[in-house]
Parts: C-alpha cells; sequence; structure tokens
C-alpha cells in the first residue's frame, strides 16, 4: 500500500454526500511551501489535495471548516487531465482512512473540545490524540544537557 500523509488548511467547508447508502465527506486540503529560488526571490508554491473520508460517523464534518488545519492520512491517487487552456495539469486526490484536527480556522465555532481529536475508519469512535507527558528532568547538580 502507499500512503500519504498531509498537513495542511481546509479551503472550504466539507460537504456530505450519501451514494448508494453509504457516506463520504469531501474537503480540500492546501499545504503552502516556501522557499527561495535560484535568484534568491522568495517563491511559494500551493498544493490541493482533494479528499473523500468514506464513514458512517459524520459527526466530524461539523468541524471540517475552512480555515481549519487538520492532518489527513491515507491511499493517494492522481488523475492526469487538460484544463481549460489546453495545458497539461493533475489533480491529486486520497481515499482518507485517518483524519486529525488540529486547530486553526474559526474556534468561536469549533468548540473547546473540537482540536485533536482522530477519525479513523478502523475504530468505533472518535480518540482523543495522545499527547506524551513531558519526561522527568532529573537535577544531578550540573549545567551540562547531557
Amino acid at each position: 500500500m502507499i500512503k500519504l500523509q498531509v498537513i495542511g488548511n481546509l479551503g472550504k467547508d466539507c460537504i456530505v454526500k450519501e451514494i448508494n447508502g453509504k457516506n463520504v465527506i469531501n474537503f480540500s486540503v492546501a499545504h503552502t511551501e516556501r522557499y527561495k529560488d535560484s535568484q534568491g526571490n522568495q517563491k511559494e508554491r500551493t498544493t490541493w489535495v482533494e479528499c473523500a473520508y468514506w464513514t458512517d460517523r459524520t459527526a466530524v464534518a461539523q468541524y471540517l471548516t475552512k480555515g481549519r488545519t487538520v492532518y489527513a492520512e491515507g491511499a493517494p491517487e492522481a488523475d492526469a487531465y487538460t484544463n481549460k487552456e489546453g495545458q497539461a495539469a493533475a489533480t491529486l486526490r486520497m481515499r482518507v482512512q485517518t483524519v486529525q484536527l488540529l486547530g486553526g480556522g474559526n474556534s468561536e465555532s469549533q468548540g473547546a473540545n473540537a482540536g485533536n481529536v482522530s477519525y479513523n475508519t478502523n475504530t468505533a469512535k472518535p480518540v482523543a490524540a495522545a499527547t506524551p507527558a513531558p519526561a522527568p528532568v532529573a537535577d544531578s547538580g550540573d549545567d551540562l544537557p547531557f
């Protein structure tokens, strides 16, 4: 299996559809890369990933709103086509297996507990993302970090 992982912001609110008795949540994730070209000019390139999340648990849809930062993981698909200008173009799509809400977006409409929640097609319900506790630091009396 080829796995695609993307962290980015939603470009618009998700759309929930029912197709042949199954629910799918469609959303688009944008990742913007900033870099300098060979002449030292600041450039940026945005890559869009069209996501389809097939799930019976559509409650996550209320949190998949424009501007929200998410982590999504799943199987990639690429489609090549010719655009309106006659140029070759491609679309990157993903069949989502896991989506995790990372924050961002309009926090007023998302509630206090909306961030850092994972949804997985293999689990029965949402699971809060585990944040590891910091390791205790022993005071050895010296200033060396090792």
